[in-house]
């Protein structure tokens, strides 16, 4: 592990957290003089540091809080900023001037760019249109859209109503948005007639009319013609064109609803591992300040900036962007594949953007790498001063090509969190060192350790990532959930009263996190995570297959995902049927759940109360030991993953 880059003086003396160490040291008379001091204060004196957060962000509210937390017996029953009134999209559209706010892209070469007095028109006339349709505050909207500027305008103009707001990106099948929407019951849809990737365009009206007939709560569809610029909506119930649905009003203040600091704003999901995706409800108040916290402190955002994250709208990442709004940044949206049509398309996208903030994923700087591609040498990337990488651990030796192929005098944050917090545990210091192959710093606030087998805090050891103190970005609760027990099974369970996250981490003595993966069986491939419930859904509809599990085994610096199979009698698993599966894994949940490899089993490992034993099967493939074979109901069965041909290649 070596120091890869050193921020100079004069970007520590501009940076936005050296003002906030200025500012609480002066409020609290402290002598705070580096990032280690800030964040053991930050998660010794909690309210303070939260309290200090609020008036840094600015946060915007027509009624001030009682007091900046109280604890219950538990972390879920924490109440924060008590007394508050605010709202959501009246912090993200403070800004109302003819700067660029939003600038849409996409692989097909189409350019759009509204100004945030733009931006503000456009969330008015529709959140008119909303009220018109009788939305009110707790009514849940849905998204099916690409990455697009009415995305935004649609979430902005439901959370100014105090509506809850909830998407899926169009890539997801009709199952897979079912078995999200199915359980919110949206009022109103927003969805596109398709959506291009790779070259290629997809249309979904087809799918859009089968999620309308099976959701019976959508009043009403909102379509964005984005394929075609006049599709056919006859077939498709309920539908109206978005131009047309927000034809009429006139420009007018928005009415912006002010509601309690935890008000729902986001739904979010989770990837579906055990059953249906679990429902993750996001409060407003907590997602802003949290998000405030990151893009001011860690990610030094300011109101030049252009910032830039390659995500849908079905990853947190979206959501996290979109706040970038209330710094008053100009925010880059992108829709299309990151490799069309050649592997430099973002680069150059940055330099034609002029893009400050490039956020992306750790295989796509992987994939830069593996294909040759050297962007400090083709592009002008003389405005680009931070890279942040997401979705899975960032290898040295992609920490060292960014400083030799892409710049040399870059920020390079690696972060991590999660659609749980909708946020970041660990993540960027821009006043700190970049070390290879490790997280700069643990966020501020958030009391992260990692916990060895008996729940003791280590340092210099791997562990389980756990947050040992209440957080206001936790979910307030989990929809469906009345006594909040699928919450706390989801956190609490492992480490009683202490949130564990599912994720091996390392904490370095100089505060860096190494990143592991997950400590559970979810699927990463990509960096993305999915529910091998979401696969067995699909692979159960073939009669010829008795029964089926899934993992991810390491391959090539990534998580591949392997189905194994077994064959009812008189069947055989040949090239057609593994086509036939995979077509439908693809059309149902979405691209990233295709098994790379499907093999046939014989038999397939249980416990002794009937569980399918992902994890053991991943660590015989992978060549790991598996303890406590004794809860297997047929022990046996690991034997026939050893040693499978066909996963040497």
């Amino acid at each position: 592990m070596h120091v890869l880059w050193q921020p100079s003086q004069e970007q520590i003396q501009q940076a936005n957290l050296t003002r906030f160490i200025k500012m609480v040291n002066q409020k609290y008379s402290l002598n705070i003089k580096d990032y280690s001091q800030l964040y053991d204060w930050s998660t010794q004196e909690i309210a303070q540091f939260w309290d200090s957060m609020w008036q840094f962000g600015d946060i915007i509210a027509s009624q001030n809080w009682e007091q900046v937390m109280v604890e219950g017996e538990e972390m879920t029953a924490t109440h924060w900023f008590p007394g508050a009134r605010l709202n959501f999209a009246e912090n993200l559209l403070r800004y109302r001037d003819e700067q660029t706010a939003l600038l849409f892209r996409s692989e097909m070469g189409s350019r759009q760019e509204l100004t945030y007095a733009q931006l503000y028109q456009q969330v008015s006339f529709l959140a008119q249109a909303l009220r018109q349709k009788g939305i009110r505050a707790g009514d849940r909207v849905g998204g099916y859209l690409p990455n697009l500027p009415q995305t935004v305008i649609a979430m902005l103009a439901a959370t100014s109503i105090g509506a809850i707001w909830s998407s899926c990106s169009p890539d997801f099948g009709f199952k897979g948005v079912v078995d999200r929407f199915g359980q919110i019951e949206p009022k109103i849809l927003f969805c596109s007639d398709g959506y291009y990737y790779n070259g290629k365009h997809y249309p979904i009206l087809e799918r859009v009319e089968q999620i309308t007939e099976a959701i019976s709560s959508i009043e009403q569809v909102v379509i964005v013609p984005y394929l075609e610029e006049n599709p056919d909506i006859s077939l498709v119930a309920k539908a109206v064109f978005f131009s047309d649905f927000i034809n009429g009003f006139a420009p007018a203040d928005i009415v912006f609803e002010q509601l309690p600091f935890d008000h729902p704003l986001y739904i979010m999901y989770s990837s579906g591992t055990t059953g249906a995706p679990k429902c993750m409800v996001h409060g407003a108040g907590g997602t802003l300040i949290q998000h405030l916290k990151e893009l001011l402190l860690h990610t030094d955002l300011k109101r030049n900036d252009h910032i830039f994250y390659f995500t849908t709208c079905g990853w947190m990442m979206w959501n996290w962007l979109v706040s970038s709004l209330a710094v008053g940044a100009t925010l880059i949206l992108y829709d299309g594949s990151p490799f069309y049509p050649d592997p430099g398309v973002l680069m150059r996208l940055a330099e034609e953007e002029r893009i400050t903030v490039f956020g992306t994923s750790a295989r796509y700087l992987m994939s830069l790498e593996k294909e040759g591609v050297k962007p400090g040498r083709d592009y002008d990337l003389r405005y680009l001063r931070a890279i942040l990488s997401t979705g899975s651990p960032l290898p040295v030796e992609s920490f060292e090509y960014v400083y030799q192929e892409i710049k040399s005098d870059i920020l390079l944050s690696s972060i991590s969190g999660g659609t749980d917090i909708v946020s970041c545990f660990a993540l960027g210091n821009p006043i700190g060192p970049v070390t290879a192959g490790e997280l700069q710093c643990r966020g501020l606030g958030m009391k992260v350790q990692a916990y060895n087998d008996q729940g003791q805090s280590v340092i210099n050891e791997k562990g389980e990532l756990v947050c040992t103190r209440p957080a206001p970005c936790m979910p307030i609760y989990y929809w469906n959930d009345p006594d909040g027990s699928k919450y706390r099974s989801a956190y609490f369970q492992l480490y009683p009263g202490v949130w564990s996250h599912g994720d091996y981490i390392e904490i370095k003595p100089g505060g860096g996190v190494i990143i592991y993966g997950r400590s559970d069986a979810t699927l990463n491939p990509g960096g993305v995570r999915i529910g091998t419930a979401e696969i067995y859904r699909q692979v159960e509809t073939f009669p010829q297959i008795a029964d089926s599990v899934a993992v991810g085994q390491s391959w090539q610096q990534d998580i591949r995902v392997i189905l194994f199979v077994m064959m009812n009698p008189g069947y055989e698993l040949d090239d057609d049927l593994k086509e036939q599966i995979k077509t439908a894994i693809r059309e149902n949940t979405s691209s990233r759940h295709v098994p790379a490899k499907v093999i046939a089993v014989i038999d397939i490992p249980y416990t002794l109360n009937g569980k399918k034993i992902e994890v053991a099967i991943k660590k015989v493939i992978e060549n790991q030991p598996v303890l406590n074979r004794d809860a297997l109901a047929n022990p046996e069965s690991l034997e026939y993953y050893r040693n499978l041909p066909e996963l040497s290649r």
